[in-house]
């Protein structure tokens, strides 16, 4: 019993110094708060009180320095806030998002990312797992898991679940198998009308300039697309439909050619040019182009102008419906790098009337 008193009383004398040092280390954090909260006051001269998070680490630091039954009395913010701006500095101290990543999963490359979005928004009906097959074949093994979230990121729906096709893509699709055909007439500079068969496949937009003669006999009509059938070679196969007026000149003959390839034939309405409105828009083209500023000597003219106008108009010209791409192009050439330092070609057609531009190789 002694000795529990003895050591009670030895440990209280033993405190008495560290009490007086604490005392004065509170005294002195006292001070400190108050010279930095003059300090700030005199930075803000008008308007509310801001603290910097300078501020706030000096005032959160100094007060584990002083009584918390003080705090209301030292300090010009509430406890309450004190203490959030603490949890706040230790929340910091201990955040690893900002670092460096370690050893792991690497992420996916972003010219992956963009080859997993382009089937997705090409082909409406694939989900994730057909895009995932897609991609193995070319080469890019990547998990289902991985194109989904992808696919999810960039708001796609991975399930194959999205809209159905637009118009355009719908138009597109039902424009491969088709082929139209109209006359084409050309007044030459001695008053002379001359006719030429034009045909047009929708789906790629190439012109075919069938032939040229001031007297289109049925006959005459009906060898056309025999040569026109030479000319395209096995792109007979992909059509279907042939789009034609209701013209005498287009016997049962004339249908029977493309009869023999499976194709149908499908009569516009009378006086209707708007159910051919894409062969009626690229004779429209011709002539604005073309006949509108150049007079046709004759038939022999006419057959060199229209010749080389259809050259330059499946290789060359663009056409909005194709991305501006000319009809026997599949893809637009890579961007061109330093255009300033490199000179550009032109190459004049039909004497200028036409210019083409190529970079120099």
């Amino acid at each position: 019993m002694i000795v529990s008193l003895l050591y009670q009383v030895t440990r209280r004398l033993l405190s008495v110094p560290a009490v007086l040092v604490r005392r004065d280390t509170s005294k002195e954090a006292e001070l400190l708060v108050l010279r930095h909260e003059n300090a700030v006051l005199r930075r803000q001269v008008h308007g509310r009180v801001r603290y910097e998070p300078a501020d706030r680490l000096w005032f959160a630091s100094l007060s584990s320095l002083i009584p918390r039954r003080h705090w209301d009395k030292v300090f010009p913010i509430t406890p309450s806030t004190l203490l959030a701006w603490h949890r706040k500095l230790v929340a910091r101290r201990w955040d690893y998002s900002r670092r460096r990543r370690g050893p792991g999963r690497p992420p996916t490359q972003t010219a992956v990312k963009k080859l997993v979005l382009r089937p997705a928004r090409e082909n409406s009906r694939w989900g994730h797992r057909r895009i995932q097959g897609e991609l193995a074949r070319l080469g890019h093994p990547i998990a289902a898991s991985t194109v989904w979230q992808i696919l999810h990121t960039a708001g796609i729906d991975p399930a194959p679940r999205r809209s159905g096709p637009t118009w355009r893509e719908f138009l597109s699709a039902q424009a491969t198998g088709v082929i139209a055909c109209d006359f084409l007439h050309i007044d030459t500079i001695g008053l002379q009308r001359l006719f030429a068969l034009v045909f047009l496949e929708h789906h790629t937009r190439r012109l075919h300039i069938a032939g040229i003669t001031a007297h289109p006999t049925a006959a005459w009509a009906t060898q056309r697309p025999r040569n026109l059938a030479i000319n395209l070679g096995t792109r007979t196969d992909s059509l279907r439909f042939l789009i034609r007026d209701r013209d005498s000149k287009y016997t049962d003959a004339f249908d029977a050619v493309f009869q023999a390839e499976d194709i149908e034939i499908i009569k516009s309405p009378v006086r209707a040019p708007k159910a051919n409105a894409h062969c009626e828009r690229v004779i429209g083209t011709v002539r604005r182009e073309v006949l509108d500023h150049i007079l046709i000597l004759g038939e022999a003219h006419a057959r060199q102008v229209l010749a080389e106008y259809q050259r330059h108009y499946n290789t060359h010209r663009p056409h909005r419906a194709r991305r501006q791409l000319p009809p026997q192009a599949h893809e637009q050439p890579p961007p061109a790098l330093g255009p300033t330092s490199r000179q550009a070609l032109r190459t004049r057609i039909l004497g200028g009337l036409i210019n083409e531009y190529r970079y120099a190789a």
